[in-house]
């Protein structure tokens, strides 16, 4: 017969192993994050993110999405690439471009659910045949509030889950398993009466503790969103490219943070600071050679040139910026010639690049 307890620090060793920070187990009730979900979703802060409403309760009820789920394993690792240019230096630095951390290297989605796959064969390999199923942001589910519940972390005001001893710099997976194993207690919240994540948002997307409009989330508006980029946002998107890290930049739990070893997530292709005219002259055949495998490639090559072409439009003034743009003034891309034709625009009116803050 299992000893289920026994089995459940194993997880955790063989969880190390595999290279990840932190391993935990919770049960499967998350009736108050479904309830927090569904306002979230009434409000429309969700955007363009229709999946989000088109799974519906399967988010918030593992069983329902993967039946006989009785536990859910939830793993942690840390992302934090090492020797790379500090990320206040290159927001701060507007003919260059910021691509968020966590898509510098490899795309962590097969990375991750192969290394929860080798996990979950290593308990067939005491159990004999279960159910279960990997995750890795593949499907719907509450990875948040699975990993609080498991114990590795409590979910921050920017709505990310902070470890006290490791921030916020890691990605998340999951098993959903039959196996009746121990669970683990959250962790109280840390965040007391800080707002610095809150007060950093340069588009304001964090309109209430704990409350993230998608809508003017730069994340978002440069990964998720398809179409035009609304134009009152675009001066506040400053040179972020891919992404946005402000909150977790400011949030003073990341000084706790780690580097990653994992050599899958070193920068890749110069993208921990590039310039913009650079990237505003690769070719299509360009961009895929150049972010093979990493999650940049979400954007689609239309949508990469849309971002930086506003990002250009925010930076300083020089016949090189100008020049760049003007050569893709009449791109083949209707949504790549309207975020140009803004651009251009904004030079034009010699509106100076006040967008850069100034916090280290």
């Amino acid at each position: 017969m299992t000893d289920y307890s026994a089995l459940a620090d194993d997880i955790r060793r063989w969880g190390a192993e595999l290279g990840f920070q932190r391993v935990g187990v919770t049960g499967i009730d998350l009736a108050e994050d479904e309830a927090h979900l569904l306002n979230w979703l009434d409000a429309g802060h969700h955007g363009e993110m229709d999946y989000m409403a088109r799974h519906g309760e399967k988010r918030s009820r593992p069983a329902d999405l993967q039946p006989g789920t009785v536990r859910v394993i939830s793993a942690r690792m840390d992302y934090a690439p090492e020797g790379i240019r500090s990320a206040w230096g290159v927001i701060n630095d507007a003919e260059r471009g910021y691509v968020s951390r966590y898509a510098l290297g490899r795309d962590y989605h097969k990375l991750m659910r192969n290394r929860l796959q080798k996990l979950a064969e290593r308990i067939a390999g005491v159990t004999g045949p279960f159910g279960h199923r990997v995750f890795t942001d593949s499907a719907p589910v509450l990875e948040k509030a699975l990993a609080r519940n498991a114990g590795l972390g409590w979910i921050g005001k920017h709505t990310l889950l902070l470890d006290r001893d490791a921030g916020s710099w890691f990605f998340l997976g999951e098993i959903y398993t039959d196996l009746p194993l121990p669970t683990d207690t959250p962790p109280a919240a840390h965040c007391g009466t800080c707002t610095r994540c809150i007060d950093i948002c340069p588009t304001r997307a964090i309109v209430a503790p704990y409350q993230l409009d998608a809508r003017r989330c730069i994340s978002y508006l440069t990964i998720e969103l398809r179409g035009s980029i609304p134009e009152d946002l675009r001066p506040l998107i400053g040179n972020r490219i891919f992404g946005c890290d402000d909150c977790q930049l400011v949030c003073p739990w990341n000084k706790f943070a780690r580097t990653t070893s994992e050599a899958d997530f070193a920068a890749r292709s110069g993208l921990d600071s590039p310039l913009l005219v650079d990237l505003f002259g690769w070719t299509e055949q360009d961009f895929l050679a150049r972010t093979e495998g990493m999650a940049i490639r979400r954007t689609g090559y239309e949508g990469w040139l849309r971002n930086v072409a506003v990002a250009l439009g925010n930076a300083p003034s020089s016949a090189t910026v100008l020049a760049a743009l003007r050569a893709r003034a009449n791109d083949n891309s209707a949504l790549v010639r309207e975020h140009v034709a803004w651009a251009l625009a904004q030079h034009a009116r010699g509106k100076p690049a006040d967008h850069l803050p100034v916090t280290t």
